[in-house]
């Protein structure tokens, strides 16, 4: 007898079922989302280029059914990620070594795209008008270029994308990897809103800095400090758009990101 399909949990943009060692994605509609993108296209390309390294479930077939992309890829028995940040650095460090593979976007660079980009997302934020124009206002100031040497990103290594099994960690997921900043993928794992949302909590200071002393390029670190206000101001913003949708979780999850932001702009002195 066939098994049974089991809805898994956790995936805010598709559905996605177990059958036996399997697991379907079945790809919806994208409703235009600013920040996340639902590539399928791109999903299969990643897994097939990763084959091998761990990194990645192993892909099993792709095809499209009634107007809506599909992918089977093998399941892995864990959990979301909850703890030990540096495995998770040393993880995306892994990741961000591996080869460029085709049909990958360039991502967002520097703090002037990181700007432009938040404020295309404000731009859609219709229903929160007071609070769009307070995220303007604090639109923090400076510039940081953009990176020459662009590596291989996730684009979305959030703790619900990260399985945790048998010692090691899978990154799942894969609908918008780029070409870009690796401090994008650090900045998006340590994002207050991310954690929050996916874990219940975001990382201690102690979690922080184990993240960061374990990730292998010290230079993408610092570049990541440098960005650190943009990277919490345009996360601000993406919660505000999602708050459209009426979860009030999305809410708390931009005042954690803002008071992340003032924090890095002004850090407290002991």
């Amino acid at each position: 007898m066939a098994a049974a399909p089991i809805p898994l949990q956790g995936g805010r943009s598709n559905r996605v079922w177990r059958v036996g060692d399997l697991v379907i994605k079945l790809y919806l509609k994208q409703d235009d989302n600013p920040l996340f993108d639902n590539d399928p296209a791109r999903e299969a390309a990643a897994l097939t280029a990763l084959s091998g390294t761990g990194m990645v479930p192993p892909l099993q077939g792709a095809g499209c059914f009634e107007g809506h992309d599909w992918l089977i890829y093998g399941h892995i028995t864990g959990a979301p990620w909850q703890q030990d940040s540096g495995h998770v650095a040393q993880l995306l460090g892994r990741l961000h070594d591996q080869p460029e593979f085709g049909g990958l976007p360039l991502g967002v660079n520097g703090s002037a795209e990181l700007e432009a980009q938040g404020n295309a997302i404000l731009s859609h934020c219709t229903l929160t008008t007071d609070l769009v124009a307070e995220l303007q206002r604090r639109c923090p100031i400076g510039q940081v270029p953009p990176l020459k040497q662009l590596a291989l990103i996730h684009g979305d290594p959030v703790p619900g994308n990260l399985l945790a099994h048998d010692g090691t960690l899978t990154l799942i997921d894969w609908q918008c990897p780029q070409m870009g900043d690796p401090s994008e993928d650090l900045a998006l794992f340590l994002s207050p809103a991310m954690q929050f949302l996916y874990r219940g909590a975001v990382l201690s200071q102690a979690e922080e800095e184990a993240f960061l002393s374990a990730y292998p390029d010290p230079r993408i670190v610092g570049r990541y400090l440098s960005l650190k206000p943009w990277f919490h101001w345009r996360m601000a913003a993406y919660c505000l758009w999602r708050c459209r949708r009426g979860n009030p979780q999305d809410r708390q999850a931009c005042d954690l990101e803002l008071a992340a932001m003032d924090q890095s702009i002004s850090p407290k002195t002991a």
